[in-house]
């Protein structure tokens, strides 16, 4: 873990940069413009602030820390994802635009958010010279034991002026990564997930694991992979400090140059 004081950050205008915060959550600053990914900082993801699961690592960054936030991205309504207490805290402080899939905007507004943007599977919103779009995977939603799939889930493209962020949040392997590629072109970063994956049987069909994270960084045609949602919450069976070996395997395997991993520390920033 590294300590950030947020100092560069506040003062960055122009640079493209990622800050791993921990879990999905990343701050991506592109074009002067600071987005927050799937945004948790509480004790636990889950609808209970005394049971379920809890934090193994801190945020990397203090929320007061942070540069004035622009735009949360919400990928889909999983507590480990959608996460209230935050989102009530960075609406107070910044009043954000948050984009998220159909279905979500009542539960964010009625907890007090003000600027929520419901958009459907390659929707897209401009915010000055951004383009954002809300693009597929292949996962599933859910807040209680009766409202599965009543909401929608995806991923965000992030295209700027002269750069190209995709944040994956939560997915399985399909079809989908090759699609994106196909309507964007090449991507400069691709924020991708590597943990909570085992045991195979379960995982598998809503969670990439580091194999299929090179899959789908080859099948993006991106420059770069920072990885994400592992070392901060204990969800599957496997070690939480595997993913990162077995990623930098799987891309050797796959003749990739080793600097086209950038395996933040949670709190690191890396401008690019």
């Amino acid at each position: 873990m590294v300590k950030n004081d947020g100092s560069l950050l506040q003062k960055n205008q122009s640079k493209l940069s990622v800050t791993w915060v921990g879990h999905a959550t990343t701050l991506v600053q592109i074009d002067g413009v600071n987005i927050l990914t799937d945004p948790i900082w509480s004790e636990r993801c889950s609808p209970l602030s005394f049971a379920g699961p809890k934090r193994y690592t801190p945020p990397g960054i203090s929320i007061t820390n942070l540069p004035k936030i622009d735009i949360i991205i919400l990928s889909h309504n999983h507590y480990d994802h959608t996460d209230i207490p935050t989102l009530k805290t960075l609406e107070e402080t910044f009043h954000p635009l948050v984009l998220t899939g159909l279905g979500n905007r009542k539960l964010l507004l009625g907890a007090g958010l003000k600027h929520v943007k419901e958009m459907d599977w390659w929707e897209e919103v401009t915010f000055r010279s951004l383009k954002l779009t809300f693009t597929p995977t292949q996962h599933f939603s859910g807040r209680s034991l009766f409202d599965r799939d009543e909401t929608l889930w995806g991923s965000f493209m992030v295209v700027g002026a002269k750069e190209k962020v995709y944040f994956a949040g939560d997915t399985g392997y399909y079809t989908h990564f090759k699609e994106i590629a196909n309507h964007f072109g090449p991507i400069d970063i691709a924020i991708l997930p590597i943990g909570a994956t085992e045991p195979r049987w379960l995982m598998e069909p809503v969670h990439i694991d580091p194999n299929q994270a090179v899959l789908s960084f080859l099948d993006l045609k991106a420059k770069y992979l920072v990885p994400m949602h592992y070392m901060t919450f204990v969800l599957s069976d496997e070690p939480l400090d595997s993913p990162v070996p077995r990623t930098k395997e799987a891309m050797k395997q796959s003749g990739i140059s080793e600097s086209a991993f950038v395996p933040l520390k949670i709190g690191e920033s890396r401008f690019f």
